[in-house]
C-alpha cells in the first residue's frame, strides 16, 4: 500500500468515504450538505471495479484494504461505506477490521423506507450484485417490511454517459418499472415506496419520481446515509459556520482523469485534483 499526501493537520474530525467507483460521490455530497465543517476523504477503487463481478471474500479483501487506508493513513474517525455492493457483502469485515464506527447505505435506506411506508410493501431497484445479495429484502425484513427488489443494469452506465435527462434514459426506466409493477402485483403487493439501491441513481431521481405510480414515494439511499451519518456523527462537530465549505480530498487507484472528469457530476461541484494510490493486489 502506497502513501498518499496527508491532509493539512486539523482538530476536525475526519469521515472517510468508500466506493468501489465514483457513484458514491452523491452521499458524499449528501454528508458534505449536511456536515459542512467536516473533513472528508474519499476513496474510489476505481482499478478493481466492478465488484458485483467478484465472490464476496475479494470484496471484502478490497474493502476492507480502502478502509484502512482511510483510517491508517488518512486519519478517518468515522466510515462510510458509500457502495451499496461492498455494503451488502462485506460490512462485517470492514467492521471487524477498523476501530472506528462503519456506516454502510443499506440500513438507512431500509430504515427511510420503514418510516415511509404506509402499506408495509417496498420496491427496491438496484443493480445485479446488490439485488443477488438480498441485502435490502434482509433489511427491510427485519424492520417488518415486504420487499421486491428489481436489477436495473442499463441504469449505471446512461447515468455515467451522462444521459440523466434523456428520452431513452426515462424509456428504460419505464420499462423497469412497468415490470416491476407488474411482478409486485402478481404477488400481491401493494406498494407505496421505491428505494434507490444504488449509489447513480440520484442524478436521475427526477426522471424515476415521473415514471413510477402517483403517490409512491421514491427513497434516495444516499440522503437517507448522510441523515443517519449526521444523527451518528454529528455531536462530534463544532457547528457550522455560515457558508461553511468542507474540506474535500479525493483518492483513486486508477483513471484519475474519468474521475476527475465525471465526478463532479455526481458531486455537484469540481473534484479538482484527485491523488493514485495503490491499495495492493
Amino acid at each position: 500500500m502506497t502513501s498518499a499526501p496527508l491532509p493539512p493537520n486539523s482538530q476536525t474530525p475526519t469521515i472517510g468515504v468508500f466506493d468501489s467507483g465514483f457513484g458514491g460521490l452523491t452521499v458524499l455530497r449528501a454528508l458534505a450538505e449536511r456536515l459542512p465543517q467536516a473533513r472528508y476523504a474519499f476513496v474510489g477503487d476505481t482499478a478493481r471495479l466492478p465488484y458485483g463481478s467478484k465472490s464476496r471474500r475479494t470484496i471484502a479483501r478490497y474493502a476492507v484494504q480502502s478502509a484502512q487506508f482511510l483510517v491508517r493513513e488518512q486519519g478517518a474517525e468515522f466510515l462510510v461505506i458509500a457502495c451499496n455492493t461492498a455494503s451488502a457483502l462485506a460490512l462485517d469485515a470492514i467492521q471487524d477490521a477498523v476501530p472506528v464506527p462503519v456506516l454502510g447505505v443499506i440500513q438507512p435506506g431500509a430504515q427511510a423506507a420503514r418510516a415511509a411506508s404506509h402499506s408495509g410493501d417496498v420496491l427496491v431497484i438496484a443493480t445485479d450484485a446488490t439485488v443477488h445479495s438480498h441485502a435490502y429484502s434482509a433489511a427491510c425484513q427485519a424492520l417488518g417490511l415486504r420487499a421486491i427488489e428489481k436489477a436495473c443494469p442499463l441504469l449505471v452506465p446512461l447515468v455515467e454517459e451522462g444521459w440523466t435527462s434523456h428520452p431513452v434514459t426515462s424509456e428504460v426506466i419505464e420499462v423497469y418499472l412497468n415490470e416491476l409493477r407488474a411482478q409486485a402485483a402478481s404477488a400481491g403487493f401493494r406498494p407505496d415506496t421505491l428505494v434507490l439501491g444504488c449509489t447513480h441513481y440520484p442524478l436521475i431521481r427526477p426522471l424515476i419520481e415521473q415514471a413510477v405510480t402517483p403517490g409512491v414515494r421514491v427513497i434516495d439511499s444516499a440522503e437517507s446515509t448522510a441523515e443517519t451519518a449526521l444523527a451518528m456523527f454529528g455531536s462530534h462537530f463544532a457547528p457550522a459556520l455560515p457558508g461553511q465549505k468542507p474540506e474535500l480530498h479525493f483518492y483513486a487507484t486508477d483513471s484519475i482523469e474519468k474521475f476527475e472528469r465525471l465526478g463532479s457530476h455526481f458531486l455537484g461541484r469540481p473534484v479538482g485534483k484527485v491523488h493514485l494510490i495503490d491499495l495492493g493486489g
